[in-house]
């Protein structure tokens, strides 16, 4: 249910599980956590996922079993935050709850008009992953961060790239061919120089 194509230093990780919104079951983020921890030698990488939602988040059922406090959940945007290389989030549709993790840790964001974003943490009875609300907040402020966190609201395309949650919004069928036209420059370049930069970015 986790896709991983390597071409040419270009990792594409693709969550695969439309039938249930690409919820994100134990397994799954298991063998997310095992790409993201060995992509060092990529020279970019891209998440997206398959159908009409990027993901719900964590499989319900697992969520209440003990996946929703899972250090899984930290272990896996810690890893994708560390990488060198340049990381792009392709949201081909909606975001919610945990998935928000490795997105917020990408180091660009495009999404689909169609998307939202949601982290209904309180309202389910959980906190979210410590890093998140912290990455949220480097992003877009500590007051829309409450906006979603706290007051449970859903944040629309538009709304998330006027926030500067999402960099760019692109149609359905020109969503992949951006992330690679914005991962081109560094798939050319030194490794080297192409992590430098990033550092000094930080």
């Amino acid at each position: 249910m986790i896709e991983l194509t390597k071409s040419d230093g270009l990792w594409t990780v693709t969550i695969s599980n439309p039938e249930k919104a690409n919820a994100l079951t134990g397994a799954m983020l298991a063998e997310l956590v095992g790409i993201a921890e060995t992509a060092t030698e990529a020279h970019a990488l891209i998440l997206t996922g398959a159908g009409k939602v990027f993901s719900a988040g964590a499989d319900l059922d697992e969520a209440r079993a003990g996946l929703a406090t899972s250090d899984l959940w930290e272990r896996l945007s810690g890893a994708i935050a560390a990488l060198p290389c340049l990381t792009v989030a392709a949201l081909n549709g909606t975001l919610a709850g945990g998935a928000n993790g490795m997105v917020l840790a990408c180091d660009l964001r495009i999404a689909v008009p169609s998307a939202k974003f949601f982290y209904p943490v309180m309202k389910l009875g959980f906190l979210p992953q410590p890093s998140d609300p912290k990455r949220l907040a480097a992003l877009i402020g500590p007051a829309r961060t409450k906006l979603i966190l706290m007051a449970g609201q859903k944040i629309m395309a538009q709304e998330a790239y006027d926030f500067g949650l999402v960099d760019r919004i692109v149609e359905p069928e020109i969503l992949m061919q951006t992330a690679r036209d914005l991962v081109a420059d560094s798939l050319d370049a030194d490794p080297n120089i192409a992590a430098g930069i990033a550092e000094l970015c930080a």
